[in-house]
């Protein structure tokens, strides 16, 4: 175990074991290149460019974080415009001895960019890597892919890319073989005098592990049997154009053959060199195929039985064929698993087509010896495919009892369907508060194209936005399209980031052809798609406005939630008009009549950002919150129709689904508000009430519960230990992965953690595998198998319950705890009654894992009330799993790495506490976080009929009086009667229920009420404390102007004085429906009585014929009043929408067999 360990260790320690991530080794890979030159003599720099994309899209974010090491090791990290200019760049550090002036012996350097990076960058990559890198620099291009387009817009394979640039290309399959291999990487570079491609899958790049860093323990060989020219390898000016090619091809590449062959890098990993059947293979690959082994349970033992053997290879192309021949002598078969397109298969059938044939062995893949299909070269490989084309070649008689029963299990599990499927799905949303919720609307009749960025989600959110393109072409599919539609004009969505990587040619494109096109540049101040990075240059909404001003564009317009915000004497193009948002559609309407191209630019800061610069204190942080008053809600969901937010979040409560900000994911953007509704209070000052457990670290552990023994852990001893965790990106969810694998680096054991985050950070799904051995040595697949998941640690109950973690479980093995809480997916901002299938979600859990395995409990609620804030909720988990006897991890070990974070040290450490606690007493802590028994909680639902007409008797009295409350039970009680004779049940409910909404219709004599109620007072100062006033945001029909242009009533603020009107005004309720009720007057309060009216003789219809074989149809029509949501023109229009319901169901009550007749 080691004696201390510090979050520095991944770049301070020099020898040893460290725990680290794939791209932090990527990140301390160049100092130790430079610390090997140092100890050579060799005086070095480095310099790393290039331009971010997932699996790489933190890279130059854990650069920065580096910042002091890397500077210190003499080199340099400068993020490129975009790539190829990057790569150029590149280009240039090998090229200080061709200028005087040179200060270093040479410069190593690294290139970093996603796979449509590495295309874009062709031109590059040639002209460089045929010019060549320098004696003692060298040049290692990072090349991230995305095989499954999990947070691309193309699915993506580099090495195709790399072998027409003639650039070698490695492999490697864990974050050991990231340091090790990129050392020999810039070794080959530099005696080859080739760039070196080096790819970079998601599973290695997020994954973390326990690795060697020691620089100076490979030992690196230079080929003493291959003869270099006299004139070298390197770049050299003057040069000859034709001759850099046929150094490459004769005399480089074959260099980095005899390098790689030098240093035996392709080895056999498992089984026995003269075994009949071999697998050749290759990064990711190989870990699936070794997966492949365990769930089949083939071991060393069971391979040599079998005759089976595996290579595997590091350098794609060119294949060292030597090594590849050797392993093939003796060879019966030889079967080649590689992702993607065949590299490795097409090279080794290559060599050994001259091979005498008696001993040359049939070489399969993609497809076999006769021409059929084997393995996919779409997407990736799944370990239970390979297992299948193992089966298929061997035939499963072949294989032991043991592996057979494992093979047939693999097969069911593969056609097993979820069962209890709810069909709702975790998928990447934008962010609560983003800019985009506004910016990417467009006026009715109009067209918005995509193109790449965080903007690109609005396609699937019914916002009339089709299309994306590559990145940096945004409109220019417009130009060529324009000429050949009638369609006049389209809005083109272009992110910042994008904008200044490549974009504005495409503006210049579109100027210099005169397309009419209005650019809409969504200015969020931060590259936030890869995780908020700043730009890479000097990017401002007044400077781009003078950049497209001088290109020839005369219509700017500036859009933004500030328009007032900027200083005076900002110097922006002639001409720009400035707009708040409210007012977009508005300037949409104007620019899309413009002919030509046009421009708006749309400036909010992202609400990530925001998010983060306000943690650090370097952003505003208004004093300011917005609740809503449920029972003033309506559930109409217009709030989340005007904001796309996230935040805004149903509540069911006793009078119907309501709404709830959830004030720990709110980003304060406050576009809610605009929901045509009363209900909406801002408390002004004052802050959030600290949950009730909420202390110092000092104040905690004084004041806190008595902690329970520590449990009996899970043994390592015979196997590793699989937790699958499952969460919603943006929530901290891979913290507890990263806590985890930090505390078991802590006490010396194996660890790997995956985290499989694909657009997470949006608010999609987010799945992390964590492997636990006894030993480093006793781990090397990441992910975790089919049924591989000792634990399933669920922190979101969606993601649980789907497909890839139900198919880690396995009854009688996995124990699963789940939060059950019902965080909304981005359905629900368009679909408000859309039902959340909680439990249908637990029904898919305790099928997959035995519902005797299953522990579900509302721990954000928990979370959430003892500590303040809903991100303990994690950490919560992660102490009830822990208490269990479901983590094979010391609570010290845990909690030392809780620290070492270094983030909310004290919340975290009390959450896992508290986890502790509810995992030994649920009870007591549940009973500690709820609310005093003084609050009646208006999310108490009536489960009889008895009880839904009390709740409404004391409510309608108290809305008017008690005789309306005699009318109600009047009319419900005559419902009950007549249902009884039909012996079945429903249409009292439904009448209880919807009755009483229509008699309790909410006017300014209800909502003043309700304003003013002591409840609603009482719901505020349990969420806040401190000084704090509130507003009421509201639309008073009598006091209120209408939009000239909708002529819906526009929305005003009123301060805390209109409290005690309120409470003046609930006192006059006796005045509603008389000659004096001046509200009463109005058409909608006309409408609402009618309705009422409407209902009672509906009802009474519906009671003269009512059977037991249209009592179904009666139902219906009885509850057709809760469709009728809202206030105002949102009213109005779901009036129209219930009547036509309400005709079409009384067209079969009237006419039961014509409607019979017609359906048939």
């Amino acid at each position: 175990m080691p004696a201390a360990v510090t979050l520095d260790d991944k770049y301070l320690l020099d020898s040893g074991r460290v725990y680290l991530t794939g791209t932090q080794a990527l990140v301390r890979l160049p100092m130790m290149q430079r610390q090997r030159d140092a100890a050579a003599g060799l005086n070095t720099a480095g310099y790393i460019t290039g331009y971010r994309g997932s699996p790489l899209g933190g890279f130059d974010q854990a650069l920065w974080q580096a910042k002091r090491f890397i500077k210190n090791n003499h080199i340099e990290f400068q993020p490129g415009t975009n790539e190829d200019l990057a790569a150029t760049a590149l280009w240039g550090t090998q090229q200080i001895h061709l200028y005087p002036g040179a200060r270093y012996d040479g410069v190593f350097g690294m290139w970093y960019g996603k796979g449509p990076g590495v295309d874009r960058s062709g031109d590059a990559f040639k002209h460089a890597n045929y010019a060549g890198t320098s004696a003692h620099g060298g040049i290692v291009a990072l090349a991230g892919d995305d095989h499954m387009a999990k947070s691309s817009t193309v699915a993506h394979q580099s090495e195709p890319a790399f072998v027409s640039a003639g650039m070698p290309i490695l492999h490697a399959a864990s974050v050991q073989e990231y340091l090790d291999w990129g050392l020999h990487a810039f070794a080959m570079s530099r005696y080859s005098g080739l760039w070196v491609g080096f790819k970079i899958l998601s599973e290695t790049a997020d994954s973390s592990a326990s690795v060697h860093v020691d620089p100076h323990r490979l030992d690196i060989h230079l080929p003493a049997d291959h003869q270099l020219p006299a004139d070298g390898l390197h770049i050299r000016w003057p040069d000859d154009w034709l001759g850099q090619e046929k150094r490459v091809y004769q005399v480089k590449l074959p260099a980095a053959l005899a390098y790689w062959r030098a240093n035996r890098l392709d080895r056999v990993m498992l089984g026995r060199p003269d075994a009949r059947f071999g697998i050749v293979t290759v990064g990711k690959s190989y870990l699936d195929v070794r997966q492949a082994f365990d769930e089949l349970g083939i071991d060393e033992a069971e391979a040599e039985r079998l005759g089976l053997a595996i290579y595997k290879v590091g350098m794609v192309w060119p294949l060292e064929t030597e090594g590849a021949a050797a392993f093939a002598a003796g060879k019966r078969e030889i079967l080649v698993i590689e992702e993607k397109r065949p590299l490795i298969e097409q090279q080794l059938k290559d060599a050994l087509f001259n091979m005498d044939a008696a001993r040359r062995p049939v070489v399969v893949g993609k497809t076999d010896e006769r021409g059929q299909h084997l393995l996919k070269s779409d997407g990736e490989l799944s370990p239970f495919e390979i297992a299948s084309a193992l089966v298929a070649r061997f035939g499963l008689d072949a294989f032991s009892p043991r592996t057979r029963q494992r093979f047939e299990a693999l097969q069911r599990r593969s056609v097993r369907q979820v069962r209890n499927e709810s069909g709702m799905a975790r998928v990447p949303y934008f962010c609560s508060g983003c800019p985009h919720n506004s910016s990417t609307r467009v006026p009715e009749g109009s067209l918005a194209l995509a193109g790449i960025g965080c903007h690109t989600l609005a396609i699937g959110m019914e916002r009339n936005t089709r299309t994306f393109t590559h990145m940096g072409a945004e409109g220019a599919t417009w130009v060529g399209a324009a000429h050949f539609t009638d369609t006049p004009h389209v809005f083109q969505n272009l992110g910042d980031g994008t904008y200044f990587h490549s974009g504005y040619l495409a503006i210049r494109h579109a100027i210099a052809t005169s397309t009419t096109i209005t650019y809409k540049i969504l200015y969020n101040d931060a590259v936030a798609m890869t995780g908020g990075q700043p730009h890479d240059g000097d990017v401002t909404p007044w400077r781009i406005s003078r950049q497209v001003r001088a290109e020839g564009v005369d219509r700017i317009a500036l859009v933004s939630d500030e328009p007032d915000k900027y200083p005076s004497g900002t110097e922006w193009a002639p001409g720009v008009t400035f707009h708040h948002r409210d007012q977009l559609d508005e300037v949409q309407r104007s620019l899309r009549e413009h002919k030509g191209v046009s421009v708006l630019i749309y400036d909010q800061t992202c609400a990530a950002e925001k998010r983060r610069r306000r943690k650090r204190g370097t952003f505003p942080d208004p004093a300011r919150r917005v609740v809503i008053n449920q029972a003033v809600c309506e559930g109409c969901g217009d709030c989340s129709t005007q904001s796309n937010c996230l935040s805004v979040t149903p509540v069911a409560t006793e009078f119907g689904s309501k709404r709830v900000i959830d004030q720990s994911s709110c980003n304060k953007d406050f576009s809610c508000l605009k929901g045509f509704c009363p209900s909406f209070v801002t408390v002004e000052g004052g802050g959030l009430r600290k949950g009730k457990a909420a202390k110092s670290a000092a104040a905690a552990n004084a004041g806190e519960p008595e902690l329970p023994p520590a449990p009996t852990l899970p043994s390592l001893a015979d196997k590793p230990y699989g937790v699958l965790i499952t969460g919603i990106g943006g929530t901290g969810v891979v913290t507890i992965g990263a806590i985890m694998g930090v505390a078991a680096h802590i006490e010396g054991k194996g660890v790997t953690v995956l985290d499989q985050l694909g657009m997470a950070q949006k608010g999609g799904a987010v799945v992390s595998h964590v492997r636990l051995g006894a030993t480093p040595e006793a781990l090397h697949a990441v992910r975790l198998g089919a049924g591989g998941a000792d634990l399933l640690l669920g922190c979101d109950l969606v993601v649980s319950a789907g497909a890839d973690a139900l198919a880690r479980l396995e009854p009688g093995v996995s124990r699963a705890v789940v939060n059950t809480h019902e965080t909304i997916t981005g359905e629900f901002t368009r679909h408000p009654d859309i039902a959340f299938p909680a439990h249908t979600l637990k029904l898919s859990i305790e099928a997959a894992a035995g519902a005797e395995a299953c522990d579900f409990l509302e721990a954000t609620a928990i979370a959430t009330a003892l500590l303040g804030d809903s991100i303990a909720t994690n950490m919560f988990m992660l102490g009830y799993a822990y208490q269990q006897g479901l983590v094979p991890i010391g609570h010290a070990a845990l909690e030392q790495a809780i620290e070492l974070n270094g983030a909310a040290i004290a919340m975290n450490t009390s959450a896992f506490r508290w986890g502790r606690r509810a995992a030994h007493d649920r009870a007591a802590v549940e009973k500690l976080a709820a609310p005093p028994a003084t609050v009646v909680p208006f999310t108490r639902i009536a489960k009889t009929l008895d009880e839904i007409v009390a709740a409404r008797v004391t409510h309608l009295t108290g809305y008017q009086n008690a005789g309306l409350a005699r009318r109600y039970t009047a009319l419900v009680e005559q419902v009950r009667a007549a249902e009884e004779k039909t012996v079945q049940t429903g249409l009292a409910e439904a009448v209880a229920r919807n009755y009483a909404k229509l008699l309790a219709y909410k006017d300014e004599y209800e909502v003043a009420r309700l304003h003013a109620d002591a409840a609603f007072a009482a719901q505020i100062a349990g969420q806040f404390e401190g000084d704090y006033k509130l507003k009421f945001h509201l639309a008073p029909p009598l006091l209120s102007r209408r939009d000239p242009k909708t002529g819906h009533l526009i929305k005003r603020a009123f301060g805390a004085w209109i409290l005690p009107a309120f409470k003046a005004l609930a006192k006059l309720k006796f005045l509603r429906g008389t000659p004096l009720d001046i509200f009463g007057y109005t058409s909608e309060r006309k409408a609402e009585r009618r309705l009422i009216a409407d209902y009672e003789a509906m009802i009474d219809e519906v009671l003269k014929g009512l059977s037991s074989a249209n009592h179904a149809l009666a139902v219906k029509l009885a509850a057709i009043p809760d469709d009728i949501r809202g206030y105002g023109h949102i009213k109005d229009a779901n009036l129209e929408k219930a009547r036509r319901k309400e005709a079409e169901l009384l067209a079969q009550w009237r006419n039961p067999e014509a409607m019979k007749a017609a359906a048939q």
